[in-house]
């Protein structure tokens, strides 16, 4: 045929403009009216070309109505709750209403509570007053009783003397209980006053609709007749909607759609690293673009997909690619929007947004941050807990994987926080795949760096980023793309025309160890105490076989109460030997030993070191297995539960995490001892310079004698701490 259908259309006297935005169609009904005419005539012309030919006309013609019905979808979902008329008018209506609701508030109040304005309206009084204070000295002149309220109203005479003061007040109200033998009740108590029958009070039954109440009756009939009629004609909505409430109940996804706008975001290139997760992922729009491949083979598609790992390692970001590749309709939605204050809203917003997945399967849903409706069920008595969370998430689960489940809908989520989701929901048949998105290793931070060093550099990414890699270990995506972002501010403010390198290791250094704080101003006294201090830490890391060369030592003071610290060459190691857990210990006792050597006292500032030094020791002893009288067993630090050994034990790990911490401050004590010129070197250098990096210490000591060392670690010097709020001291 050699014409496509897309073709013949734009030869056409109408178009379909392609938007500015990702999700709507701007062009008129009109025109979709003509496209679909289009579609519809070319099915009934008799095709006399080639099989292949026909049949990709034929596909042709789906794909335009398929164009037509997510138009038609889209465009009902942005017209639901909106009127089209002007909006002056749909403003003057919402005024009156809000002024009708608050006139029936406050009518409504009035009848049940008197206007206290109205001195007449408030006075009540009891029965026996009435008989004995009223009736008995023939006060009353007539008695009016409202059957619609159970309230009797008692008019006295003009001038009537009630305990012996004349009243000006003649009106006073009376509560009864039952208002059918309220007469018969009343003529009793005059024939025992001695009133004679025929000579009695009157009593006026008030029966009558007043006219506010018949007012008020006939406006809130008109607006609900107008609402109906308006709702029933096809043209524009009425501005008085019956689904005013209902709109809340909807859920407000994000619509992300290739056939009405293809996404212009974040794709699969742009997320460096997470080469295992990206592969995971792409199954997902692999199996929504080639669905015969897969049910060929007999394959089913994984219902859905849990990113799970640690806040700003690309977990969101990754969503976003599935987004913007996949050729289906994506919906994302976070958790937190389930949630409100009133009852089963949370449920219906679950309804909702699968129900518009359906209706555009296949398609994938993704919650972002779904610990937030996730979290585990806890039952709360005989009715089992039944609050706003847990009815969220009995729906959602009902919706992955219930019995009105069907297939299309994909399900992807996110969390940093999966040891407190519910069981139900990570088990197989909801969340089939749980892919671990940790902290890049290397190469993958290599990866990001080259990615986020579009900055205006002196040289090319690849120059740096291999550096920047080692320098940054532990650190998210979300970690280097702010390093990167504050060498780029750190050139700035110097005047610079490019960023260099100076600059981006001032950003890891921010990041690591804060901003300098060059204006706090500490004695010359407490200034050589901290350049002992980091100069011990220095000196054994330089000196012990496993720990790492030095990178850097400054004794700058820094904002987060740092007065200076040690940064080490960077490794990426996965097992740690004994040796090596003993020799960090020495490394951390490093600045406590160097003061108690030089100045025969001690100081709060290794508070930090002897934190780290403690965690080591006790996870030898408590975790590790590494102690001979202990044995080989493994306690978890969970302070909440009860602990599996006795006193006896627990009072023999005290004393061999009491004897390691010894024997590591010993061994550093005689390492600093035999090698103390180089410590004073070090020390006086640092007060002069203020840092030293590795090529200096070299030039100053020597090379170290154990050849090349790879790990990092900080050791801090911080500031004195408070004794009475010891928490409060930066780690």
């Amino acid at each position: 045929m050699g014409l496509s259908l897309l073709n013949i259309i734009s030869k056409s006297n109408f178009r379909i403009l392609r938007p500015k935005l990702l999700s709507n169609y701007v062009g008129t009904n009109k025109e979709m009216g003509r496209t679909r005419y289009m579609s519809n005539y070319l099915r009934k012309i008799p095709i006399t070309t080639s099989k292949k030919h026909n049949i990709a006309v034929h596909k042709e013609i789906a794909a335009v109505n398929k164009l037509i019905l997510r138009y038609t979808h889209s465009q009902k979902n942005e017209n639901d709750g909106k009127n089209t008329d002007d909006p002056r008018n749909a403003m003057m209506i919402k005024i009156m209403m809000a002024i009708f609701t608050v006139y029936i508030t406050v009518y409504v109040i009035s009848m049940l509570f008197p206007n206290a304005s109205n001195p007449e309206d408030m006075r009540y009084v009891s029965w026996n007053e009435f008989v004995h204070l009223m009736l008995a000295k023939g006060e009353v002149e007539e008695i009016i009783a409202r059957p619609d309220l159970d309230i009797v109203t008692v008019r006295l005479h003009e001038g009537a003397i009630i305990k012996g003061r004349k009243i000006d007040q003649r009106t006073y109200h009376m509560n009864i209980a039952d208002l059918e033998r309220f007469e018969q009740k009343l003529r009793e108590a005059e024939t025992k006053l001695g009133i004679k029958p025929g000579h009695g009070v009157p009593v006026v039954y008030d029966r009558s609709l007043n006219a506010p109440e018949l007012i008020l009756f006939l406006f809130f009939a008109g607006l609900l007749a107008l609402a109906y009629f308006g709702r029933s004609k096809g043209g524009s909505k009425s501005p008085i909607s019956l689904d005013m409430f209902s709109q809340i109940k909807r859920a407000k996804y994000t619509l992300i759609d290739p056939l009405i706008g293809q996404g212009k975001g974040v794709r699969f290139k742009d997320v460096a690293g997470l080469k295992e997760a990206k592969q995971e992922v792409m199954e997902f729009v692999d199996y929504l673009k080639r669905p015969d491949h897969y049910k060929n083979l007999g394959a089913k598609v994984p219902k859905g997909a849990l990113l799970l790992g640690p806040p700003g390692c690309g977990k969101t970001m990754l969503a976003k690619a599935v987004a913007t590749e996949s050729n289906v309709p994506f919906l994302s939605m976070n958790g937190s929007e389930f949630i409100e204050m009133i009852g089963g809203l949370g449920a219906a917003r679950v309804r909702d947004l699968f129900k518009e997945g359906r209706k555009r399967s296949p398609c994938i849903i993704y919650i972002d941050e779904i610990d937030a409706i996730g979290r585990k069920r806890s039952s709360r008595g005989p009715e089992g807990g039944g609050d706003e969370g847990e009815q969220t998430l009995n729906q959602l689960l009902v919706e992955m994987d219930g019995i009105g489940s069907k297939e299309g809908v994909l399900m992807l989520a996110s969390t940093n926080r999966a040891d407190i989701l519910d069981k139900a929901l990570l088990r197989p048949g909801r969340f089939d795949r749980h892919i671990l998105i940790d902290l890049p290793t290397l190469e993958e931070r290599k990866e990001i760096f080259e990615q986020h060093l579009k900055i205006k550099l002196d040289k090319e990414p690849k120059h740096y980023s291999q550096k920047m890699a080692h320098l940054t270990p532990g650190f998210s995506g979300a970690d280097i793309a702010n390093v990167c972002n504050e060498a780029a501010l750190h050139a700035a403010r110097n005047s610079q025309k490019v960023v260099l390198e100076a600059d981006l290791d001032y950003a890891v250094e921010r990041v690591v160890g804060g901003t300098e704080k060059r204006s706090h101003a500490i004695s010359p006294d407490e200034k050589k105490i901290v350049a002992y201090h980091e100069a011990g830490h220095a000196l054994i890391g330089w000196l012990l076989p496993t720990t790492d060369a030095l990178l850097k030592v400054t004794i700058v003071p820094r904002t987060n109460a740092a007065l200076g610290f040690a940064q080490y060459t960077p490794t990426e190691r996965y097992l740690l030997s004994k040796q090596a857990l003993f020799e960090k210990m020495c490394l951390g006792l490093g600045g406590r030993v160097a003061e108690s050597i030089v100045f025969n006292s001690i100081t709060t500032g290794a508070q930090n070191d002897l934190d780290k030094v403690t965690k080591i020791a006790n996870a030898q002893v408590r975790q590790y297995g590494m102690n001979d009288k202990v044995g080989l067993v493994s306690f978890s630090e969970d302070k909440n539960s009860l602990r599996p050994y006795s006193n006896k034990l627990a009072a023999l790990m005290e004393t061999e995490v009491s004897r390691l911490v010894s024997d590591a401050y010993f061994k550093t004590e005689k390492l600093l001892k035999e090698n103390y010129k180089k410590l004073e070197l070090i020390a006086e250098e640092l007060l002069k310079k203020e840092s030293l990096n590795y090529e200096e210490m070299v030039k100053l000591i020597g090379p170290p004698p154990n050849g090349e060392k790879r790990a990092v670690e900080m050791y801090e010097f911080n500031s004195p701490v408070d004794t009475k709020n010891t928490d409060s001291s930066k780690n």
